[in-house]
């Protein structure tokens, strides 16, 4: 991806500094021309996106993508599910109050339409109809939400976009380079206390009439790659989804784990999401695998989204090895 744009921050406190050592007001006006320079971007569909300059005035129809806005700098004005995203993304909380747009998987035109944006972000899951109709309103940028082949390449890859559309790629690479380090250094932390290639299984559940719905967190999801990066073993043996590596199975389905380190997020502003420490308490399947009568269920910090940006992930990172580590 081509990085030609500074920030507008970078550009003002460029053309600030330029002015107080005697330069000419010339030199402050090509500062901020260059800040305005049209952009064009291909978006994840192949479709070319153009913007008049980097948006300021941002709709984020899908949490990942509104946390990569908050983790830029960029307060968003529209949001899908507000309450939702503060109820699941308390890692990278909204430092403004956007207006609510309606759910993840149906935005409501008129109130998008309302804010007047310069960029709608959206990812591949929204219908192609509503995203039509996105396009009557502003210039909309498609991600992919996630690609099971490389998770972590594809959140980077959409950091990546998102902040050539925002003018914030300094802000982009610091984000990725202090991603890197830790899990450098969470990597480290596990093999300094024995636990390299320990295995390892990753979920959430729900409970939906009255039945648990278990949902693992295979190699191809964002989290089995931060896992395996960490030195990790998944210990999963089922298939995921193409897109974000999820799988389905029930608790009869946790047996074929044997003995693993077992972690899970869950929420309490959402009771069904905790079967774990819920429902499951009294079951006899659940109490008879190996790594809950050892005690090795880890309930990691609620508000970790787990298919979030490098924020969330660093999060993740700073849970697992204190869950696993801890005496």
């Amino acid at each position: 991806m081509r990085r030609l744009l500074i920030t507008a921050a970078v550009a003002t406190a460029a053309a600030l500094t330029l002015t107080a050592c005697g330069t000419t007001e010339p030199a402050a006006d090509d500062a901020k021309k260059k800040s305005a320079e049209p952009i064009t971007l291909t978006d994840a569909t192949g479709a070319k996106v153009k913007l008049d300059g980097p948006a300021k005035k941002v709709v984020g129809t899908e949490w990942n993508v509104v946390e990569m806005l908050v983790s830029l700098g960029v307060d968003p004005v529209g949001v899908s599910d507000v309450k939702g995203y503060k109820t699941w993304d308390t890692a990278v909380p909204l430092k403004n109050e956007p207006k609510d747009i309606g759910t993840r998987g149906e935005p409501s035109m008129d109130t998008i339409a309302s804010l007047k944006p310069d960029l709608i972000l959206a990812t591949s899951d929204l219908p192609p109809a509503a995203v039509k109709q996105l396009r009557k309103v502003a210039p909309v940028l498609e991600v992919r939400p996630s690609d099971a082949k490389d998770p972590i390449g594809e959140m980077n890859k959409n950091l990546d976009l998102i902040a050539q559309a925002t003018g914030t790629t300094a802000k982009a690479d610091k984000l990725k380079k202090d991603f890197e380090a830790k899990l450098a250094e969470g990597k480290k932390a596990l093999a300094d206390a024995k636990l390299a290639d320990a295995k390892y299984a990753f979920a959430d559940g729900y409970v939906v009439s009255k039945q648990v719905s278990i949902r693992p967190y295979t190699s191809g999801s964002l989290i089995g790659a931060v896992n395996e990066k960490l030195g990790l073993k998944n210990a999963w043996t089922v298939k995921g989804d193409p897109a974000y590596g999820l799988a389905a199975t029930d608790v009869e389905g946790l047996t074929k784990l044997g003995d693993v380190q077992f972690a899970y997020i869950g929420s309490e502003g959402d009771e069904n999401s905790t079967p774990f420490n819920g429902v499951l308490a009294k079951d006899k399947v659940w109490t008879s695998l190996p790594f809950v009568k050892k005690g090795n269920v880890h309930r990691l910090p609620d508000g970790i989204w787990m298919f979030g940006g490098t924020e969330s992930m660093g999060k993740y990172v700073d849970s697992v090895v204190q869950a696993l580590t801890k005496k």
